[in-house]
């Protein structure tokens, strides 16, 4: 290891991966379950709560719709069109992309937290306007919405696993941007993994239906994450609100459709 790297907090965990856990971080396969393992984990609290209900007051008293709440029923709908789409055209393109595109060379050097930290939020920014922009065309032409977004929007208060009731144009769209981002950026892998795992985060949040006082969107200043009120408000009234994380692409839209 170099003196560089050896200055480096994350290189001791970066070493780690690379010597004990190299065949499982080297496979194309590993971005593929660490989403969908994110994903899975992070919706289980939520299903918790949101079966529950009544009988855990302390948290219901944050429902945003407090009239609705998904069944048992609902919920395995939409993880079983996640594990659909997973095994039928995520894990097939990933296979297809081993024959076409190169093996990835995992550097032997950590990135700094300056980096993770810069290069995380550059890639989060990027593909927040990506789909805002994908996000937007689909809601107002009626032909896009109803073939390829519309199956995101059946249920009018969100939960935890309709995160990912996607359809597979939908789903191809996301997962191209969020593996070209890190590239476009030069992400380091450990970076691009963080980003993964976060934006999922991320993700769960805007849809579990409940205005926490422990979310990012009440944890983070200045209003500059939406969370669930602001996607809550979305699947309720569609015609608003189309950044999936931050707040800026929604106010300026806001700005400009009153100058109007």
């Amino acid at each position: 290891v170099s003196q560089m790297s050896s200055d480096r907090l994350l290189q001791p965990l970066w070493d780690y991966l690379l010597f004990h856990h190299l065949p499982l971080i080297s496979s194309p396969f590993f971005p593929v379950l660490l989403a969908f393992s994110s994903y899975f984990f992070f919706s289980l609290p939520f299903t918790v709560l949101d079966l529950l209900g009544e009988r855990l007051p302390s948290f219901h008293k944050y429902k945003i719709q407090q009239g609705r709440r998904p069944t048992l029923g609902m919920m395995a709908k939409s993880f079983m069109k996640a594990v659909y789409n997973h095994l039928f055209f995520v894990l097939p393109a990933v296979m297809i992309g081993m024959f076409i595109l190169p093996a990835p060379v995992l550097p032997h050097d950590a990135p700094t937290v300056y980096e993770v930290f810069v290069d995380g939020l550059a890639a989060l920014l990027l593909f927040d306007t990506q789909y805002y922009i994908w996000h937007f065309i689909h809601h107002k032409n009626a032909q896009l919405y109803r073939w390829i977004h519309a199956i995101h929007h059946e249920y009018i208060a969100p939960f935890s696993w309709s995160t990912e009731q996607l359809s597979i144009p939908e789903l191809m769209t996301v997962g191209f941007w969020s593996n070209l981002d890190p590239i476009l950026l030069r992400c380091h892998p450990f970076t691009t993994w963080c980003v993964t795992v976060f934006s999922i985060w991320m993700s769960v949040e805007d849809h579990i239906g409940y205005d926490l006082p422990w979310t990012l969107n009440r944890l983070v200043p200045f209003g500059l994450l939406g969370g669930a009120p602001a996607h809550d408000i979305h699947h309720q009234k569609p015609s608003s609100n189309f950044a999936p994380f931050f707040s800026h692409w929604d106010r300026i839209f806001v700005i400009l459709h009153t100058c109007k």
